[in-house]
């Protein structure tokens, strides 16, 4: 199993930082960024190798390439987004296709977390799930946030932001577990909805596996401080909470 960074994203909300640079290379705890607290959490949980792909200022990320790989002890793989730009990140996890055959764990490039988060997927493996995505059943939620409804032994029904926040289960906080035997059928999913909208999110390709008969479980995270930085706000959260760790 290796670490996944999807690490493409503009963050236009974020400039004048992200004029120069990918959202996941934003500085979070002095010249710690997301990325870093990422890799770090991937190195402590004994993983040796991570891709990351990139689009937006991607030549930020191969400069700081050989530095970070260093810096965690880890082997870094770089794919490149050629429409990162354009479209939305189920095509971004699409283009790593050929890593998920090895297992993964797919963090999103915005998203700040504890490894404790890495821990409880991987602690929550062994009983033939394919999929895990780490869910918050704590935070209170709104509009904004990738809403989860599961049924019990079924798992994930429902997985979108365009949902009433009191039906809900929890909040998908951007950080799955995916075996090997999924990476054929979550792929063609993706294929199929960018196809369909190359605007859609890799949650609406997930959605796509659960409307075909595919489960995907879900491990709650506990109380824990997390945030995906999206905004001013966000990042000033995120900062807060980075320097915890």
């Amino acid at each position: 199993m290796i670490g996944l960074v999807l690490a493409a994203g503009a963050g236009r909300r974020l400039r004048p930082y992200t004029d120069t640079l990918p959202k996941a290379l934003v500085p979070v705890d002095g010249d710690t960024t997301v990325l870093d607290l990422t890799l770090a959490n991937f190195a402590e949980v004994g993983l040796t190798e991570v891709a990351i792909v990139v689009g937006y200022r991607k030549e930020a990320v191969y400069a700081r390439q050989a530095a970070l790989e260093e810096k965690y002890g880890l082997k870094l793989t770089l794919i490149d987004n050629d429409k990162a730009e354009e479209w939305n990140n189920a095509y971004s996890l699409w283009c790593a296709r050929e890593v998920l055959g090895r297992g993964v764990i797919l963090a999103n490039g915005d998203t700040v977390h504890p490894v404790s988060v890495e821990q409880t997927l991987l602690a929550a493996r062994g009983n033939g799930q394919k999929i895990i995505l780490a869910l918050d059943t704590v935070k209170n939620l709104a509009d904004e946030e990738m809403k989860v409804i599961v049924d019990g032994d079924k798992g994930v029904q429902k997985i979108t932001k365009l949902m009433d926040p009191a039906t809900a289960t929890g909040e998908y906080i951007g950080v799955t577990l995916i075996e090997p035997e999924a990476a054929a059928e979550l792929a063609d999913a993706l294929k199929a909805t960018f196809e369909k909208d190359p605007d859609l999110y890799y949650e609406d390709g997930y959605q796509e596996l659960v409307n075909r008969g595919f489960k995907i479980d879900t491990a709650p995270i506990g109380d824990v401080k997390w945030v995906e930085i999206d905004n001013h706000d966000d990042l000033a959260k995120g900062r807060e909470i980075a320097c915890q760790y």
